[in-house]
């Protein structure tokens, strides 16, 4: 058994969101995995953030506008809290400002509703061990809107740092880059590379530092910015 009275190994789900078809959708979705199981539903996010201190989920799956509490502003309160849960923002918008503003409150994932349900299966479990998960159009969309922040005169300077930071990886570091630039999870990068999970994380972990930045997003803005992807 786990510490919150589940059994070993099952990922303890909370469903936030105040759409009961859609709460009931997860949940059946949810309910027929054997690594992973639906703890309880909140309709708002002050409901959710009430009820992750009580279950303490390991992943919460957040929606954005809801009564009471918005799921930002729910996701913010849940992420100052000592040993947060990992949050998932699923909804129907994927407006730039919207994925911002959920990375910016401590979510660890952005999903789209749309997303098929063995994707979203798929998030919840790299969440729950530790690894940032974007959609691959949503970390379209983050880049894209990064980027537009800064003016056109300052692309050439954008693509020499990225080339001049990239220039400091090994071969093997620079396939691992790549690949989080196309938005591969470790997994996968593991099995394109022919590499274990355990060897590309290491990698991942050297790539933070080599080119100074602090997620996976950042690693891939910058092989985009050298035009590698």
């Amino acid at each position: 058994m786990n510490g919150t009275g589940g059994p070993v190994g099952v990922i303890r789900v909370l469903v936030v969101d105040d759409d009961p078809l859609v709460r009931s959708a997860l949940g059946l979705m949810l309910g027929g995995q054997g690594d992973v199981a639906v703890v309880g539903e909140a309709a708002d996010g002050r409901e959710g953030v009430t009820l992750a201190a009580s279950l303490r989920p390991d992943v919460v799956l957040m929606d954005i506008r809801m009564p009471r509490l918005d799921g930002l502003d729910a996701t913010r309160e849940l992420h100052a809290r000592a040993d947060p849960p990992r949050v998932i923002v699923l909804t129907t918008f994927d407006a730039d400002d919207h994925v911002v503003r959920a990375l910016g409150a401590g979510a660890d994932g952005f999903l789209l509703k749309d997303t098929p349900p063995a994707e979203i299966l798929a998030a919840i479990r790299r969440v729950a061990d530790g690894e940032p998960m974007l959609s691959p159009s949503v970390t379209r969309t983050l880049i894209d809107h990064l980027r537009s922040e800064q003016v056109d005169t300052q692309a050439a300077d954008r693509v020499a740092d990225a080339e001049g930071r990239l220039a400091l990886l090994t071969d093997r570091e620079r396939d691992v880059a790549l690949a989080v630039g196309c938005g591969l999870s470790n997994a996968e990068i593991a099995n394109e590379l022919h590499l274990s999970v355990a060897t590309v994380k290491a990698h991942v972990s050297r790539l933070f530092d080599k080119l100074q930045v602090t997620n996976r997003v950042q690693i891939a803005i910058c092989v985009h910015d050298a035009g590698l992807v």
